[in-house]
């Protein structure tokens, strides 16, 4: 999953990108509003954290550039706690609202949620057939509850396609959610990375759809 953080407290921006990159997202980042919201046109998110009082352009003014063409779920992050602020946020198209200062691991859960829901997905655990992806521990479990070890790619890579289970997902997407923009990557690195998956998982998981690109069915 990747994130797009529009921030401009260098400090802040520093610390939330380590902690998503921890959490396994892929994480661009802006300093200004003008930055994000070519950045957020540009390229596909899967969420956007978005400050409010940010240079060039406010993060009212970024929403508002942004909805309704832009349906990318919107997390507003801001020291501005007042009940007109946050009303206002979700009025014009915010898809939640956390301010500052906040807990790590309520913004965590909050981003998860808004990533589920955009994927039409509300419970945190997919289930395919007898393995089970929980998205909220980040794990994949067997039918007797076992553990089955992945590397934080082929999570990222697993989740991605079982959150859009039944439509192909060409590989130009999957580069565009699991790399951040400078990150440079391997033209054969998906196929590596699912070729592992089909060992752990099983080889009927994960379909090859040629010149398309992935799916689970």
């Amino acid at each position: 999953m990747k994130l797009l953080l529009i921030e401009d407290d260098p400090l802040l921006q520093h610390s939330l990108a380590t902690t998503f990159r921890e959490e396994n997202y892929a994480v661009d980042t802006a300093s200004d509003g003008l930055e994000g919201l070519e950045k957020a046109q540009d390229h596909e998110y899967d969420a956007i954290i978005l400050d409010i009082m940010l240079p060039r352009l406010d993060g009212w003014q970024v929403l508002a550039r942004l909805r309704p063409a832009c349906r990318t779920p919107v997390l507003m992050l801001t020291a501005r706690d007042a009940l007109p602020d946050r009303v206002k946020g979700l009025d014009q198209g915010a898809d939640d609202y956390l301010t500052k200062p906040f807990d790590l691991e309520e913004l965590l859960a909050r981003l998860r949620a808004l990533i589920r829901r955009a994927a039409g997905q509300t419970h945190p655990v997919v289930e395919l057939g007898p393995l089970r992806i929980d998205t909220a521990a980040q794990t994949l479990a067997d039918a007797e509850g076992n553990m089955i070890p992945l590397t934080a790619r082929e999570y990222a890579l697993l989740e991605y396609l079982a959150l859009h289970r039944g439509t192909v997902v060409s590989r130009v997407t999957l580069y565009e959610h699991l790399f951040d923009a400078d990150e440079d990557s391997l033209s054969n690195l998906l196929d590596v990375h699912v070729s592992n998956l089909r060992k752990k998982m099983g080889s009927d998981i994960i379909a090859t759809r040629r010149g398309l690109g992935y799916l689970i069915p």
